[in-house]
Protein backbone atom coordinates (compact mmCIF):
# COMPACT_ATOMS: atom_id res chain seq x y z
CA UNK A 1 0.00 0.00 0.00
CA UNK A 2 1.32 3.83 -0.81
CA UNK A 3 0.72 6.96 0.28
CA UNK A 4 -2.24 7.69 -1.91
CA UNK A 5 -3.93 4.55 -1.43
CA UNK A 6 -3.26 5.00 2.56
CA UNK A 7 -4.87 9.31 2.09
CA UNK A 8 -7.67 7.17 0.32
CA UNK A 9 -8.53 4.67 3.13
CA UNK A 10 -8.22 7.25 5.96
CA UNK A 11 -10.51 9.04 4.18
CA UNK A 12 -13.01 6.47 3.68
CA UNK A 13 -12.92 5.51 6.82
CA UNK A 14 -13.69 8.80 8.19
CA UNK A 15 -16.69 8.82 6.19
CA UNK A 16 -18.14 5.35 6.61
CA UNK A 17 -17.50 5.77 10.75
CA UNK A 18 -17.29 9.13 11.85
CA UNK A 19 -19.89 11.02 9.03
CA UNK A 20 -17.18 13.40 8.88
CA UNK A 21 -14.21 14.39 6.18
CA UNK A 22 -10.48 13.88 7.28
CA UNK A 23 -9.08 16.94 5.63
CA UNK A 24 -5.69 16.53 6.30
CA UNK A 25 -2.75 14.60 5.72
CA UNK A 26 -1.47 11.07 6.24
CA UNK A 27 2.11 9.90 6.30
CA UNK A 28 3.95 6.61 6.11
CA UNK A 29 6.32 6.25 8.77
CA UNK A 30 9.37 3.72 8.61
CA UNK A 31 10.71 4.21 11.89
CA UNK A 32 7.31 3.27 14.32
CA UNK A 33 8.15 0.18 16.59
CA UNK A 34 6.11 0.21 18.98
CA UNK A 35 3.34 2.32 17.94
CA UNK A 36 0.42 1.99 15.32
CA UNK A 37 -0.31 5.32 14.26
CA UNK A 38 0.44 9.22 15.85
CA UNK A 39 -1.72 12.05 15.30
CA UNK A 40 -0.16 15.11 15.84
CA UNK A 41 -1.61 18.15 17.17
CA UNK A 42 -0.09 21.19 15.48
CA UNK A 43 -0.67 20.48 12.02
CA UNK A 44 -3.64 17.38 12.65
CA UNK A 45 -1.72 15.19 10.63
CA UNK A 46 -1.92 10.97 11.27
CA UNK A 47 1.55 9.16 10.63
CA UNK A 48 1.12 5.29 9.75
CA UNK A 49 3.04 2.99 10.94
CA UNK A 50 4.96 1.04 7.28
CA UNK A 51 4.73 -2.43 9.21
CA UNK A 52 0.81 -2.48 9.14
CA UNK A 53 0.70 -1.43 5.73
CA UNK A 54 1.16 -5.34 4.57
CA UNK A 55 -1.90 -7.06 3.51
CA UNK A 56 -1.88 -9.46 6.69
CA UNK A 57 -2.29 -7.16 9.21
CA UNK A 58 -5.11 -5.34 6.96
CA UNK A 59 -8.10 -5.94 10.06
CA UNK A 60 -5.29 -4.48 12.63
CA UNK A 61 -4.40 -0.96 10.11
CA UNK A 62 -8.45 -0.34 10.15
CA UNK A 63 -8.26 -0.72 13.82
CA UNK A 64 -5.23 1.72 13.82
CA UNK A 65 -6.79 4.12 11.61
CA UNK A 66 -10.15 4.46 13.49
CA UNK A 67 -8.10 5.03 16.65
CA UNK A 68 -6.03 7.93 15.45
CA UNK A 69 -9.30 9.22 13.82
CA UNK A 70 -11.36 9.23 17.56
CA UNK A 71 -7.82 11.50 18.46
CA UNK A 72 -8.49 13.55 15.27
CA UNK A 73 -12.22 14.29 15.26
CA UNK A 74 -12.56 15.09 18.83
CA UNK A 75 -9.57 17.10 19.22
CA UNK A 76 -10.71 19.37 16.24
CA UNK A 77 -14.38 19.51 17.81
CA UNK A 78 -12.86 20.42 21.54
CA UNK A 79 -13.84 17.55 23.28
CA UNK A 80 -11.32 14.96 25.10
CA UNK A 81 -9.16 13.53 22.41
CA UNK A 82 -6.77 12.09 25.07
CA UNK A 83 -6.72 7.94 26.02
CA UNK A 84 -7.98 8.55 29.21
CA UNK A 85 -10.72 10.84 28.45
CA UNK A 86 -14.38 9.62 28.41
CA UNK A 87 -15.51 10.94 25.49
CA UNK A 88 -12.45 9.02 23.61
CA UNK A 89 -13.21 5.64 25.11
CA UNK A 90 -16.98 6.18 24.27
CA UNK A 91 -16.06 7.20 20.70
CA UNK A 92 -13.26 4.17 20.44
CA UNK A 93 -15.85 1.63 21.51
CA UNK A 94 -18.76 3.08 19.12
CA UNK A 95 -16.76 2.80 15.80
CA UNK A 96 -14.44 -0.21 16.93
CA UNK A 97 -11.17 1.08 17.12
CA UNK A 98 -8.21 -0.70 18.41
CA UNK A 99 -7.32 0.05 22.16
CA UNK A 100 -3.62 -0.96 21.72
CA UNK A 101 -1.11 -1.54 18.11
CA UNK A 102 -0.97 -5.49 18.18
CA UNK A 103 2.64 -7.06 18.93
CA UNK A 104 3.88 -8.24 15.88
CA UNK A 105 7.31 -8.85 16.45
CA UNK A 106 8.50 -5.34 16.09
CA UNK A 107 10.38 -4.76 19.75
CA UNK A 108 13.75 -5.55 20.29
CA UNK A 109 14.47 -7.50 23.53
CA UNK A 110 17.22 -6.56 25.67
CA UNK A 111 19.69 -8.58 26.24
CA UNK A 112 20.26 -9.02 29.86
CA UNK A 113 23.94 -9.61 30.88
CA UNK A 114 24.42 -8.32 34.27
CA UNK A 115 22.83 -10.05 37.26
CA UNK A 116 23.08 -8.92 40.86
CA UNK A 117 22.15 -10.86 43.86
CA UNK A 118 21.13 -9.49 46.86
CA UNK A 119 23.51 -11.05 50.19
CA UNK A 120 20.52 -11.06 52.25
CA UNK A 121 17.71 -11.96 50.88
CA UNK A 122 18.66 -13.59 47.78
CA UNK A 123 16.71 -11.09 45.49
CA UNK A 124 17.93 -11.27 41.40
CA UNK A 125 18.35 -7.95 39.65
CA UNK A 126 19.02 -8.46 35.81
CA UNK A 127 20.50 -5.41 33.91
CA UNK A 128 21.40 -4.38 30.86
CA UNK A 129 23.62 -2.19 32.18
CA UNK A 130 26.47 -2.81 34.93
CA UNK A 131 25.56 -1.22 38.31
CA UNK A 132 28.04 0.76 40.95
CA UNK A 133 27.04 -0.98 44.17
CA UNK A 134 28.72 0.98 46.06
CA UNK A 135 25.41 3.42 45.22
CA UNK A 136 23.07 1.10 44.73
CA UNK A 137 20.95 -1.33 47.31
CA UNK A 138 18.60 -4.02 47.43
CA UNK A 139 15.22 -2.52 46.72
CA UNK A 140 13.50 -5.20 48.75
CA UNK A 141 16.13 -5.04 51.90
CA UNK A 142 18.89 -2.36 51.69
CA UNK A 143 20.93 -5.48 51.53
CA UNK A 144 24.70 -5.60 49.29
CA UNK A 145 24.21 -6.35 45.85
CA UNK A 146 26.97 -8.77 44.09
CA UNK A 147 27.21 -9.45 40.28
CA UNK A 148 27.23 -12.62 39.37
CA UNK A 149 27.44 -14.71 36.09
CA UNK A 150 24.46 -15.92 34.41
CA UNK A 151 25.39 -19.68 34.79
CA UNK A 152 25.98 -19.35 38.59
CA UNK A 153 22.38 -18.14 38.87
CA UNK A 154 19.91 -20.31 36.84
Amino acid sequence: MNQKELQRLVEDTSMNYFHKPFLHQVKINKRMRTTGGRYHLDDHHIEINQHFLAKKYRADLIGIIKHELCHYHLHLVGRGYRHRDADFKILLQRVGGSRYAPDIGLRQKQNKKYFYICKNCKAIYPRVRKLDTKRFVCGKCNGKLVLKEKNEIF
